[in-house]
């Protein structure tokens, strides 16, 4: 910050109020010759009349005025936003401490006993008007810093909103791409899209029911979906078989786990890290004898084992080539039986206890006829194996 020059006496600005004639006019004529610009007035009402039109730097008041005397002018300066920078010094002739300490009571910057010592009188007047135009200055820069930060931070609001649409875009199109890579595997697949959004919603409600937070339950939610990507990677002669498999055949089955965790690994996406573990782990059991890993308890990560029931139970209560969907009370039964060996005990719990919740997603996303690619896709298939 840099400060002003002081500015020369002719810009300095002396509002004199004086009673006595001669007195006034003999100060009047001094500070002319000196170089200051002055304004007189005989009464401190006069003086009122013409302040907001002189707006002087100071002003050289008599103590004992007649009427409206010199401490209450001062008061009123001093009480008045638009006034109370003028420099106030007051001219009296009683020189006693009582005198002063009034003045200073009522917002006097300066005083001056007569008869008045003319040097002085300069040197107080110049002293006074720096000390206004540095305040005014400082007030001024104040003003104009305050304006810069105002307009600096709507600059950064701007730059931080156009970030935060960037990042929601970047955001929609990772759930888009997550979205059409789940109804790519699907298409090879007996399931539907309602396959796809039962496990996103069967996921997210048992993450609520257990307390994750809002961002790991909205995760959960995308990342699910992707949970059999890796059947991408299987033939359709094993894939889209109608009968049960030869032990060869589910060995390669299997390796969709593998296969999808390879198609999702190395990104730095949240919901593809997580739907990475998701592909990898979701046929891992909690009695160890899962695989591809064959983790057991909780090595297996938790989306992973909330992903195993989800994916179990719309299994069970959806219709396969080889068998029509059970009801969903068997369905329940089947994964209650297999509570602490297969699956998470305190999960299955949690999902028994939500059934109502569950039922009516279950319900809310019906099956669709399989789509017309797949019936192509296990035509060619059966063509093949045959």
């Amino acid at each position: 910050m840099f400060l002003p020059e002081i500015e020369a006496p002719e810009h300095t600005k002396v509002f004199l109020v004086d009673d006595d004639d001669h007195i006034r006019t003999s100060l009047a004529e001094v500070l002319s010759l000196e170089g200051f610009k002055v304004f007189s007035a005989k009464t401190g009402q006069e003086f009122l009349a013409k302040l907001e039109e002189v707006n002087p730097d100071i002003a050289l008041i008599d103590y004992l005025l007649p009427g409206l005397d010199g401490l209450s002018l001062c008061k009123i300066i001093k009480n008045n936003n638009q006034t109370f920078e003028i420099g106030v010094i007051i001219i009296t002739g009683v020189n006693d401490l009582e005198t002063k300490i009034n003045c200073l009571a009522a917002g006097a910057d300066d005083f001056l006993t007569k008869p008045i010592f003319i040097p002085e009188l300069f040197v107080r007047i110049k002293t006074l008007s720096k000390n206004k135009k540095y305040r005014e200055f400082l007030k001024t820069y104040q003003a104009n810093l305050e304006r810069e930060v105002i307009q600096k931070t709507k600059e950064i609001q701007k730059i931080y909103l156009g970030l935060n649409e960037a990042h929601e875009e970047i955001r929609k199109l990772s759930l888009e791409i997550i979205h059409r890579l789940a109804k790519a595997a699907e298409y090879r697949d007996e399931h539907t899209g309602s396959h796809i959004h039962r496990i996103s919603f069967y996921c997210s409600r048992i993450a609520e029911a257990i307390g994750l937070s809002q961002s790991q339950i909205e995760i959960l939610q995308y990342a699910s979906p992707l949970h059999d990507i890796g059947k991408l990677g299987i033939p359709d002669k094993i894939l889209l078989k109608p009968g049960p498999l030869t032990p060869k055949e589910w060995e390669i089955m299997k390796l969709h786990t593998i296969i999808g965790a390879k198609i999702l690994e190395g990104s730095n996406i949240k919901y593809l890290k997580a739907a990475q573990k998701i592909a990898l782990y979701h046929h891992e059991r909690w009695d160890g004898k899962g695989y591809p890993c064959g983790l057991k308890g909780k090595k297996i990560p938790l989306f992973a084992r909330i992903v195993a029931i989800a994916d179990v139970f719309d299994a069970l209560t959806s219709n396969r080539p080889y068998r029509r969907a059970l009801p969903y009370d068997i369905a329940l039964q089947i994964i209650k039986s297999e509570k602490g060996t297969r699956f998470d005990p305190e999960l299955v719990d949690v999902f028994l206890k939500i059934k109502p919740d569950i039922l009516e997603i279950r319900t809310l996303f019906q099956d669709e006829e399989i789509p017309h690619l797949f019936k192509l896709y296990q035509a060619l298939a059966e063509e093949d194996l045959s």
